[in-house]
């Protein structure tokens, strides 16, 4: 087992070694997880108000509650 202070070392190493995207690369990418993520929250919103409402419907019609 590496001990604690050769494994962050390491991961500093390693971190260097990335090629990070330049700026005009970056904005796009972050447009498009943001875009993605706004898209799956209303989805998963109005999926969600629409499971509720049919169970509201199913309760009505058989009686629950």
């Amino acid at each position: 087992m590496t001990p604690p202070h050769k494994y962050m070392k390491e991961v500093v190493k390693e971190g260097k070694r990335v090629r990070w995207p330049n700026r005009e690369t970056l904005w796009p990418a972050i447009a498009v997880v943001i875009a993605i993520s706004v898209f799956a929250a209303i989805f998963l919103a109005l999926e969600d108000l629409t499971a509720y409402n049919l169970i509201q419907q199913l309760e009505k019609a058989f009686g629950g509650k």
